[in-house]
């Protein structure tokens, strides 16, 4: 075992859901507001839904760290639908509305962290 809290190995499996949250929510280390032991900044707030399990998880290294298949992408088809949640109010945003909101919830204008961009490719189906 390490002391590195990406070190997935120290954590035992989480709950089917978490109870705290209104959506199914998984992941590694998570707290009230979706950041997880791999994602922990004030902005990391925010949780997305897999459609390989239509479950959301804090990032795709808890996808990886609880589930025993390959993450799918959200493809363009269900773009409307809503698959990120705000961690801070707990409000479902399609993948629309979260690539347009500038880095901060619609609704409740919580900052989200300006560098999960770079992974939206890991998420979602969109042109690189």
């Amino acid at each position: 075992m390490t002391d590195d809290p990406c070190d997935d190995r120290r954590t035992t499996a989480p709950p089917e859901t978490d109870d705290r949250f209104l959506v199914p929510l998984r992941g590694v280390a998570v707290d009230a507001e979706t950041r997880c032991a791999h994602y922990d900044s004030a902005a990391d707030v925010v949780a997305l839904r897999f459609p390989c399990c239509d479950r959301y998880y804090p990032c795709f290294r808890c996808h990886e760290a609880v589930t025993d298949h390959d993450s799918e992408r959200v493809p363009r088809a269900a773009f409307d639908d809503p698959v990120v949640l705000c961690g801070v109010c707990g409000t479902a945003l399609s993948v629309r509305s979260y690539l347009d909101c500038e880095d901060a919830c619609p609704e409740c204008g919580a900052a989200f962290n300006p560098g999960c961009r770079r992974h939206r490719g890991r998420y979602f189906a969109v042109e690189e």
